[in-house]
């Protein structure tokens, strides 16, 4: 596609962005929306979920329980981050998906060379520490999907792996919607700005915590798993936000 940011036009009544790059979702729905279209997800939505920073502020904002996390804009900061955290402690990228470039770092010498290797590679989203606990989850985590303000389908993602991740090998098995995991994703995907979003939660010992909100979702393993026509919930979803 070639938008012409000059002379926009209006072509459609919404257009429903499947893009999964996070950056041209992101870049379209603003284009898209400045010419007069809604599109699902929006650009709010979308810029608050890609970035991981973003999304814990709304979170917080919203009263709602994530693993405690710790910002830090230079390398020294980092590790003072990692040190008041404690061990083990993860370091994540402020953008991404699929579970990639994250580090668990059970001591001191592991957070020095991952903070240095951060450091040297020198991208923007290398440049920000986001340091979070480690949640010692029971070898699994919980994607829910949430259109529309309504959890329509979840799954359980098992894994030998601490990083549970679909994408990384984690298995899918059906989780139900019909209780506090699912009411506390529709609460999280408010908080981010609404739409058509993946949630990610944690069991912990202190209870369900939200990792991650995804706008540019997967869901070909929560249909399997779950059984749920997720794709059919979300073209409903779109039509309906088409016909406002």
């Amino acid at each position: 596609m070639v938008f012409d940011l000059t002379a926009q036009e209006r072509k459609y009544d919404s257009v429903l962005i499947r893009c999964l790059s996070q950056s041209r979702s992101q870049i379209s729905a603003a284009v898209l929306t400045a010419a007069g279209m809604e599109t699902v997800n929006s650009p709010g939505t979308i810029s608050c979920c890609n970035d991981k920073v973003l999304t814990t502020l709304a979170l917080t904002s919203a009263g709602l329980p994530s693993p405690r996390t710790l910002l830090a804009l230079d390398p020294d900061a980092a590790l003072a981050a990692v040190e008041k955290i404690g061990y083990p402690a993860v370091l994540k990228p402020t953008t991404g998906s699929w579970g990639r470039l994250l580090a668990r770092v059970n001591d001191r010498d592991a957070a020095e060379a991952v903070i240095e290797h951060k450091s040297t590679l020198g991208s923007y989203q290398h440049s920000i520490f986001y340091v979070q606990e480690y949640v010692p989850k029971p070898g699994r985590d919980i994607r829910i999907i949430v259109i529309g303000g309504r959890a329509v389908a979840g799954m359980y993602r098992h894994s030998e792996h601490w990083i549970t991740n679909a994408a990384r090998g984690g298995q899918g098995v059906n989780y139900p919607v019909d209780g506090e995991g699912a009411a506390l994703a529709e609460r999280a995907a408010a908080a981010v700005g609404g739409g058509a979003v993946a949630v990610d939660l944690l069991e912990s010992p202190q209870g369900l915590l939200i990792n991650e909100v995804n706008a540019t979702m997967e869901f070909k393993e929560c249909t399997e798993a779950s059984g749920k026509d997720v794709a059919g919930a979300l073209v409903d979803y779109w039509l309906e936000v088409a016909s406002k």
